[in-house]
């Protein structure tokens, strides 16, 4: 933790040890009646001057600036927060915020995949009795978060945004692969044309003769592996051998086109979960209570980059101020 460096704060006696141990020998000159007078040992004496004292003060700061950057001091100020997504509505946030008694607390636009995360790793700007309000698509997180401050999740899942994907199919059996592309259902459309375009995502090849070598996509369905040596000693899995060319990734299976409505709609998931990313699940409106779990990672400080500065300039100082007084 970083609070610990604040246990290395006696180091500041160094500088001022080091600073009474140096000492100025008295320089001993000698006189014609020095013969009469008693014999004396050489004595050494601390002188200080006004630089000295400049100089130690100095370097006391420069040590409890270095301590007090590593420790990273936060002083809480935030009271309650309203935490919004980005995206929310408007109307409903208003609506939440009034119905929870926030109305007159501080509001806060966040990234909704990064709301509770964010204020999880903040939370040592907040006041003890400080309360929080989160609204929006808030995704799950895959493990139930804990915060150190009373958190009310409040979410609106909206509909996910619709996408589309374009298909090319070539060959003699394209109806059976347009209306399988029909049935796709979801946020995710095929758009299925017959020719290959700067879009295309994928290509299905129904055709025994191998494709122009210049036809290019990131995924081909291959019904005849026949046209492409790759799919040779291809590996299978679930029944779909796969491999990389020049042209794209591969994909065959012998059982292609789909004929039962099973085998279409697995064929799909597989195709949409590899290759698109999965959509977010909307976590569920609830209540966290205050728990004194410790933070395991947190944001830095806001003071942390004034301390910075001023650790570059009280050491700039301090060489000034050296240098001048070995002159």
């Amino acid at each position: 933790m970083n609070s610990l460096w604040w246990l290395a704060l006696p180091t500041l006696l160094l500088p001022i040890w080091w600073h009474r141990k140096k000492r100025v020998q008295v320089a001993a000159e000698p006189m014609a009646t020095a013969r009469f007078l008693p014999r004396t040992e050489p004595r050494q004496m601390r002188v200080w001057r006004w630089a000295d004292v400049i100089l130690l003060i100095v370097r006391c700061l420069l040590l409890a600036c270095l301590i007090a950057w590593l420790a990273d001091p936060v002083l809480p100020w935030r009271g309650n927060t309203v935490v919004v997504a980005e995206g929310t509505d408007a109307r409903w946030a208003e609506q939440q915020v009034q119905a929870a008694g926030f109305g007159n607390a501080a509001r806060l636009s966040l990234p909704a995949a990064a709301a509770l995360a964010w204020v999880r790793s903040h939370e040592r700007e907040w006041k003890p009795d400080a309360r929080l309000l989160v609204l929006g698509d808030i995704p799950m997180p895959a493990a139930p978060p804990q915060f150190r401050h009373a958190l009310d999740l409040r979410t609106l899942a909206k509909p996910a945004a619709a996408g589309e994907v374009h298909v090319a199919v070539v060959g003699e059996r394209a109806g059976e692969w347009r209306r399988m592309f029909a049935a796709l259902n979801g946020p995710l459309r095929a758009v299925v044309g017959e020719g290959p375009g700067a879009k295309t995502e994928l290509i299905v090849w129904d055709k025994p003769e191998a494709p122009p070598a210049s036809m290019r996509a990131p995924l081909w369905w291959v019904a005849d592996a026949s046209a492409f040596p790759e799919l040779a000693k291809a590996p299978r899995v679930d029944g779909i051998r796969y491999a990389d060319s020049p042209r794209g990734r591969l994909w065959t299976s012998d059982a292609w086109p789909p004929s039962e409505a099973a085998a279409a709609r697995r064929l799909l998931e597989t195709w949409r979960n590899l290759h698109y990313a999965p959509l977010p699940y909307t976590a569920p409106s609830q209540s966290f209570v205050a728990s004194n779990v410790p933070s395991t990672t947190h944001a830095d400080g806001a003071l942390r980059g004034i301390l910075m500065w001023a650790l570059v300039a009280l050491f700039a100082l301090e060489r000034i101020l050296t240098h001048a007084r070995r002159r």
